[in-house]
């Protein structure tokens, strides 16, 4: 038997909470884990309380199981239940550092205490270890022990007190705080720091060699901004500190008046000094020499005004190596010295010397003798405020600002220094952005963009999503929290359930596919693959303010995809929402619900309301006629809405062109061009830069280029400005092309040269097990076909580029009309250019008897009288990039309202998988954790959905029955009569003749949703073609 002491906290009423105190006993041999621990706890609840009653959170202490902590959500409610949990050192540092954290423990042989004189024999003393820890920020060794273990939470302890992280979970009262905090100052100010490698003593060191009245004067600012630990210990008795720097320059400068016997202080100035000289001997162990000589070593660093108005320019810092590189800067800013001076929190990572300093608060608003709550507001009573600034901080900063990188390291006792130019300023703030990151992190600011899907981790070039999420939430002093779960696990109280599903009992319902199954979301199945996971994803500010979160219904087979993909939707939300700071609150509400997305809107606008004063929405407006359009035929195919201008593409047609799906390798350059071409400047380039088509992560001007060219050729096009802020980041040289951008019409110019191509992986396979390929095998049934229906018009639902219809016309049928519809513009620009240059061949005379083609964009899920009646309707390998739902909506909308004659539908088998994926080219898109799965895959990663052929058959023959068509089996690719079947399946509908009067519904010529992208005649044919 096993004994619970309980402590439960529940919910009355929304606003009320009750704590109840109980013990439970639970009966059996072995211990009862905590999904017993909670249906014991829910039914003794229920029988304690009305209805109403919410369980929270609740702790249970076992004897044998010392502490264990369960969490419940009922009714939709979250609660965190707060509770003083103690970690380890080494727990502490993996949750901030994971992987990056790097111990090295080594042995150390101590010589024997007692050992014998003059024995010629070796003795050995007791082993013991030493642990070096390597972090980003610090490294450190620890003490000699007994154990490993002992070794490593001590090096651990060591870094967590370098970083000034407490792990103490106690919280201390408010006296308790104060006096932490003064015992943190005399430290700071005492014999054993100066010599020691800390930021912080660096500055010590350094004002040691200010001249007369300044020399050990140390601005408080500096203390209170260098030190993390003394940082914490100010956040703990006022948790405002975290946005207002000038608040712990108060409890700063209070600790230090408790300590007059030691420490010198001004109620003038904000600065401490000791009252007793370091002794030579200590100044000479931290090797602080007094030079003579005044070496000048200039950096740059960026001037930040207060004003909107006013732009953010280069400056330079000349500093002495004999000097106090705060006293520059306090010059810089045009105050008496450093101790006027405020410094933010880094701007980056946080190893980064990038910091703001700016001007303090007028001294006579400081009295430390008075209560501090009088002097919380004084700080923001003086000065303009600097949204730019507050922005790239994230703290109130007033009066105008400079960003620099200075400072010292935990690495060095010498200054650390770089320049900071125009182009960083500018990437820090496109930096805030989720585009921004992605955009960084590929170095290339003009030409990528955050894709729209994560299909697989080999194929994704860049940041992932949770690395953008986290870098995202770090730069906005946000946290997420991430809950990944098995679908197995969450339906583990539900009764099991072996019926096997039809697909169409499914409509209406939330389904999953693991394995190519269907599985419904309410009933367990046991697959192979151990289930399939969704995640949510929460985030929180660093007050523990909710700002919002994202529950995604999608399920996937790997927990990594599942987090990648919520993070992504995330992302894209937020993108959209910086793409159009505007956005009223009821459009952002209605674009919330469609990514799954609930938020608190007051503490949302509150945490990005500095966005709308440093981002700058849309791009640039061009009077019109300013730039030169071409002529070139080339420019017929550009797309409706985007403005690409001069669109050239030269060399000879490879035939190896881009599909969806395929990765893209491309070289580019982007220049910023003049009017009249007068000044051309190189702004970004690559010579290796690859992508995957349709997924977004270009920009959509580059893509639908691309997608016209084949490989070896090049293009070249214009477009108008982006945001100036992306130009500005991509410069080299951000003053000059400022200049350009302020005095002169400008463009960019997209130089262009296609290298290569990597065919989705579904095509590589079948290409390297059949021949011919399956999609050559597909157009030669669907020709085989027209033959024999002697079809004179026929439409392809689910066109794309136009494949389809492009080798329809290098066979002789009897088609007079052609059509194709597809939601994608970029494979129907494509499309038209394929067409329309066979189309109008003088030497094709195949095509003579064509007399019209067009192209519409559309969902084949909806209805155009436009194509009803054709002969012969196509939709080959379409389907499963659909919802298994949307699927079944075309086959009712096709059969019932299109109706053509005949209509081919093909899908790939699911069964073949199996033999397609023995290959090794299945393999090569793997992540290699995956690598030990052994289920079958989908083919392509952008299929929704893939069937077995008894799960097609039923499919097509409920759709043939209930509209009046007769259905024919079979497939291309292996053998019918043999397992595992054809690898293409095949449905065949065709028209039966009506001997009895059925009710068709009714259609409305008037019904013409689709719109026509391009379309052409034979009279549009040049006559030496006739």
């Amino acid at each position: 038997m096993y004994k619970f002491h309980v402590d439960i906290l529940c919910f009355p009423s929304s606003k009320t909470s009750l704590s109840l105190s109980l013990s439970l006993s639970l009966y059996g041999f072995c211990c009862p884990t905590n999904a017993h621990i909670i249906h014991s706890l829910s039914l003794l609840c229920a029988s304690l309380s009305p209805s109403s009653l919410r369980l929270g959170h609740c702790r249970c202490e076992c004897e044998k199981l010392k502490t264990s902590w369960v969490q419940m959500e009922t009714e939709g409610a979250a609660t965190v239940a707060v509770r003083n949990t103690t970690f380890t050192p080494k727990a502490i540092i993996h949750k901030k550092f994971g992987s990056t954290a790097c111990y090295e423990v080594e042995e150390v042989h101590e010589s024997p205490q007692n050992g014998c004189p003059g024995l010629a024999i070796m003795q050995k003393g007791p082993c013991l270890y030493r642990c070096t820890l390597k972090l980003p920020e610090v490294t450190v060794v620890s003490g000699t022990f007994k154990k490993k273990k002992d070794a490593e939470q001590s090096a651990a302890e060591l870094a967590l007190e370098k970083l000034g992280i407490n792990p103490s979970t106690k919280v201390p009262t408010q006296q308790e705080a104060w006096d932490e905090l003064v015992s943190r100052v005399n430290f700071l100010f005492s014999d054993e720091f100066l010599p020691a490698l800390h930021p912080l003593s660096g500055h010590f060191r350094a004002a040691l060699q200010r001249e007369g009245d300044l020399s050990g004067q140390i601005p408080a600012a500096v203390i209170a901004v260098f030190d993390a630990t003394l940082f914490n210990m100010c956040k703990s008795i006022d948790p405002k500190v975290e946005s207002n720097p000038f608040l712990a320059i108060l409890y700063v400068m209070r600790a230090a008046a408790k300590l007059s016997g030691l420490l010198a202080t001004s109620e003038e100035e904000l600065w401490i000094r000791r009252k007793n000289p370091y002794t030579p001997e200590i100044i000479e162990s931290s090797s602080v020499e007094q030079s003579d000589s005044k070496e000048i070593f200039p950096i740059e660093a960026i001037n930040v005004p207060c004003s909107l108005e006013k732009s953010v320019e280069r400056v330079i810092l000349n500093l002495s190596s004999s000097g106090y590189f705060l006293d520059v800067i306090a010059k810089q800013l045009g105050l008496l010295n450093a101790a006027d001076i405020l410094i933010s929190r880094p701007i980056g990572k946080a190893s980064s010397e990038t910091r703001l300093y700016f001007a303090a608060p007028k001294k006579s608003l400081l009295d430390i003798s008075s209560d501090l709550l009088n002097a919380k507001g004084a700080c923001n009573s003086e000065g303009s405020f600097n949204a730019r600034a507050s922005y790239l901080s994230g703290q109130d900063i007033y009066g105008d600002a400079v960003l620099a990188s200075i400072g010292y390291t935990w690495r060095s006792k010498n200054l650390f220094y770089e320049d900071v130019s125009l182009q960083s300023y500018h990437r820090m703030v496109i930096g805030k952005t989720p585009s921004g990151i992605y955009k960084l992190s590929r170095e290339a600011i003009l030409a990528a963009e955050l894709p729209l899907a994560f299909t697989a981790k080999a194929k994704w070039k860049g940041s992932i999503p949770r690395e953008i999420l986290c870098t995202f939430c770090r730069q906005h002093r946000l946290e997420p929290i991430f809950s990944p779960r098995n679908t197995l696990e969450e339906s583990s109280e539900s009764p099991i359930s072996h019926k096997k599903l039809k697909v169409t009992d499914l409509a209406g319902k939330e389904t999953q596919y693991a394995n190519g199954r269907v599985v419904d979301a309410g009933v367990k199945e046991i697959i192979e693959s151990g289930g399939s996971f969704r995640c949510e994803v929460k985030i929180i500010s660093k007050f523990q303010d909710f700002i919002l979160e994202c529950s995604p219904k999608e399920t996937f087979k790997k927990q990594s995809d599942a987090i990648q993909n919520v993070s992504l939707k995330v992302l894209l939300w937020l993108n959209a929402y910086f793409g159009d700071l505007t956005m009223p609150l009821e459009r952002l509400n209605a674009s919330a619900d469609g990514h799954n997305i609930r938020f608190d809107s007051q503490n949302f606008i509150k945490t990005f309301m500095l966005c709308h004063h440093i981002h700058t929405v849309g791009h640039k407006e061009t009077e019109e006629g300013k730039l030169s359009f071409s002529n070139s035929v080339n420019a017929l195919f550009a797309l409706p809405g985007i403005e690409i201008c001069s669109v050239i593409i030269e060399g000879p047609d490879s035939g190896v062109c881009p599909s969806i799906g395929s990765l893209a390798c491309v070289s580019y350059s982007t220049s910023l061009v003049t009017e009249g071409k007068h000044t051309k400047e190189l702004l970004e380039s690559s010579d290796d830069f690859e992508f995957e088509i349709a997924s977004g992560a270009v920009i959509p001007h580059l893509e639908s280029v691309i997608t016209q060219m084949t490989v070896g050729q090049s293009a070249f096009f214009s477009m108008d400005l982006p945001p100036q802020e992306l130009v500005l980041a991509a410069a080299g040289d951000s003053a000059r092309m400022l200049s350009l951008l302020s005095s002169e019409t400008c463009y960019l110019e997209y130089t262009i040269t296609l290298l290569g191509v990597t065919e989705p992986l579904e095509d590589r396979m079948e290409q390297a097990f059949f021949s011919p390929p399956l999609s050559k095998q597909r157009v030669e049934y669907a020709v085989q076909s027209i033959k024999e229906s002697c079809a004179t018009t026929l439409v392809d639902f689910g066109c794309g580029s136009g494949s389809l219809l492009d080798s329809l016309l290098n066979y002789p049928t009897s088609l007079e009309k052609i059509a194709g519809v597809d939601i994608s513009r970029k494979s129907l620009a494509r499309a038209a250019k394929i067409l329309h240059s066979k189309l109008n061949s003088n030497s094709d005379a195949i095509t003579s008897a064509m007399n019209s083609a067009i192209l519409y964009d559309g969902s084949i899920t909806n209805f155009d009288s436009r194509l009803s009646g054709f002969d012969i309707g196509t939709c080959l390998e379409v389907i499963e990039h659909m919802e298994e739902d949307q699927a079944s909506e075309f086959g009712n909308v096709v059969l019932s309202l299109f109706r053509p004659r005949v209509l081919i539908v093909s899908t790939p088998n699911y069964e073949y998988n199996v033999i397609l994926q023995k290959s090794n080219l299945s393999s090569q898109e793997d992540d290699p954790e995956d690598k030990s799965q052994a289920q079958c895959k989908f083919r392509n990663h952008d299929h929704k959905f893939e069937w077995t052929r008894e799960q097609f058959n039923c499919w097509a023959t409920e759709l043939a029955a209930k509209h009046n068509y007769s259905v024919e089996f079979s497939g291309v690719g292996g053998s019918g009569d043999t397992e595992p079947g054809f690898a293409s399946q095949i449905a065949v509908f065709r028209q039966e003749h009506v001997t009895k009067e059925v009710a068709f519904p009714e259609v409305s010529d008037l019904e013409q949703p689709f719109e026509v992208i391009w379309e052409w005649d034979s009279s549009d044919r040049p006559r030496s073609a006739l």
